[in-house]
């Protein structure tokens, strides 16, 4: 097990089998820097190309077809005092009648202060002059290359993980992701110093970070669409369009996560999911939207 620090040179604008920066092993930790979702590092200074550009990949030794990669967000640290964000909701997330009524369009930027754990808008807005929300960094737009000789624009999200803009995806998460090439190919980038859920903006507090990861591989273990867990939940990510598309991949890999691992038949699976079930909205701003289906671990531990 090594730790390697890493600095990138160049990013990518796609998840795909591209050339990797670095090989490392299972039980390997990665310290690395990622820019925003426009191409600007902890400087301010835009280095590369905008539209969540990824720091990456990895090689990581040993994955194959059919494997699960195992990634671990030790630590999600914004490395400069600005952020930003759209300040207006999306025509999408409102009645189309109700768009008329939406005003411009504008950026707004927020002093991050890692230090104190706050994030707050430069706004001469009265009513939000004094706002001061918690620091929860999040990583937006992560993945392995996908399959077939894909490469996916880092605007979406599919089997392979991608831009899910899922705010449960911050320090301490561990993520599940299917490998689908020899070596895995993690890619990960476009940081929120925070973000609500369905990222309705079209934005989180976009920044640059420092992070840290750790990597994992379980072998034979395959799975079909991102999967993930913290402290108290267990999570699966189906990501599509329409939303109900999207519901249904997430509730299926949930299904056969509860089926395989924890011992229950469909009907049993069913019955708890039925009545414990919890869903979030990663977002439903990019073309695929993100739904999450989450199962208390607390439920789980009651399990016989």
């Amino acid at each position: 097990m090594a730790t390697h620090h890493f600095r990138p040179t160049h990013y990518h604008v796609t998840i795909a089998a591209h050339e990797p920066v670095l090989r490392i092993a299972p039980g390997d930790t990665v310290v690395t820097t990622t820019v925003d979702a426009g191409g600007q590092d902890e400087r301010g200074e835009r280095v590369t190309l905008r539209g969540n550009p990824q720091t990456g990949p990895f090689f990581i030794e040993g994955a194959e077809p059919g494997d699960t990669l195992v990634v671990r967000f030790d630590r999600i640290t914004p490395n400069r005092e600005r952020g930003y964000t759209s300040g207006v909701v999306a025509e999408n997330v409102v009645d189309p009648a109700y768009v008329r009524e939406l005003p411009q369009g504008e950026t707004v930027f927020w002093r991050v202060d890692a230090a104190a754990g706050t994030v707050t808008p430069e706004t001469t807005a009265p009513r939000l002059a004094n706002l001061s929300l918690p620091l929860a960094p999040m990583i937006g737009c992560f993945g392995v290359a996908p399959t077939r000789g894909q490469a996916v624009s880092t605007a979406t999200s599919a089997e392979h993980g991608g831009n899910m803009d899922y705010k449960g995806f911050g320090p301490g998460a561990t993520v599940y992701l299917p490998v689908a090439v020899e070596g895995a190919l993690f890619h990960l980038g476009d940081c929120h110093a925070i973000q609500g859920a369905g990222e309705i903006v079209g934005t989180g507090v976009e920044i640059s970070s420092e992070t840290q990861f750790t990597v994992d591989l379980r072998k034979g273990w395959t799975i079909g669409w991102p999967r993930g867990e913290d402290a108290d939940w267990i999570f699966t990510c189906g990501n599509a369009r329409p939303l109900d598309q999207a519901l249904q991949h997430a509730t299926t890999e949930m299904l056969r996560w509860l089926i395989s691992d924890y011992g229950l038949d469909a009907a049993e699976a069913s019955l708890i999911l039925g009545q414990c079930v919890e869903y979030e909205v990663g977002n439903v701003y990019d073309p695929a939207y993100t739904m999450v289906c989450k199962l208390s671990k607390a439920v789980l531990a009651r399990l016989g």
